[in-house]
């Protein structure tokens, strides 16, 4: 049975852990050649790779900053050459830092910035080329319900990055899809990943209750939930589907308005 990926280069930034790992592993079960991008965690981003091997699959690990544009070019250049191409962008790398309107920190504002944000421009600028000369292409941004507008406290910095990037995947919609490449975005609910300090060795069971408490599906997301809604988008069955954000929370309810 051929993958639904088959025959195909992804490139997931963030994928040594958590949902960036999650994409990769779904992504090479249906054919995928999967670039592992990493900031840090070598020994991570290598194991994932290694795993992928191990399976039959093709990946390599790959370093980069996406906050550095000269960091960015060069990973993308080595990707090319090493498989030619890059059909699909993930652009999931992204940090968390807590704070409010009037009391977040300017240095932890200004690296989210260049990380949430920048970072994923950094990234399609740097693989649109080559999709638009083949006339194929998909990006998928990983935002956040946050940017939709959830009620969560101390969460103002973190959130306004992530309505950036749904105004982000927009735009890139609108200018690469005359070239034929889609570009949608997903906006995950909680999910149980490091970025929120929830582990199986350390899950608080009142913290956890709380935060099933507030979704419909009444449980937190896994990262093979968001993985899984990735796939689709990275498929040729989304072929006509572009400048969406697809939400993956379970039926959050925190909303503070569900005007349009």
């Amino acid at each position: 049975m051929v993958g639904r990926l088959a025959n195909k280069v992804a490139l997931v930034t963030g994928g040594s852990r958590g949902i960036g790992r999650a994409i990769c592993e779904v992504f090479a079960r249906e054919g995928a050649s999967v670039l592992v991008n990493f900031t840090d965690n070598a020994a991570k981003a290598e194991g994932v790779a290694a795993a992928i091997t191990r399976l039959g699959g093709q990946a390599v690990a790959l370093r980069a900053d996406v906050a550095s544009k000269s960091s960015v070019d060069a990973m993308v250049a080595a990707a090319i050459e090493r498989f030619g191409t890059v059909d699909i962008l993930v652009n999931n790398a992204g940090i968390l830092r807590w704070g409010t309107a009037l009391d977040m920190h300017e240095e932890d504002f200004d690296r989210m910035i260049a990380v949430n944000v920048k970072g994923m421009l950094h990234c399609a600028q740097a693989v649109a080329p080559g999709m638009i000369e083949l006339g194929y292409g998909k990006i998928i941004n990983l935002t956040s319900i946050a940017g939709l507008g959830t009620a969560v406290v101390k969460s103002t910095p973190y959130a306004m990055t992530k309505a950036a990037v749904i105004a982000l995947t927009k735009r890139l919609a609108f200018e690469l899809g005359p070239d034929g490449i889609n570009v949608n975005a997903i906006a995950p609910g909680f999910v149980r990943t490091e970025m929120l300090n929830l582990s199986d060795a350390d899950d608080d069971p009142a913290r956890i209750e709380a935060l099933n408490s507030k979704a419909i599906l009444n449980r937190i997301g896994t990262a093979e939930d968001i993985a899984n809604a990735a796939l689709f988008l990275a498929s040729d069955e989304s072929a006509f589907m572009t400048a969406q954000v697809l939400t993956v929370d379970g039926g959050r309810t925190d909303f503070m308005t569900h005007s349009g």
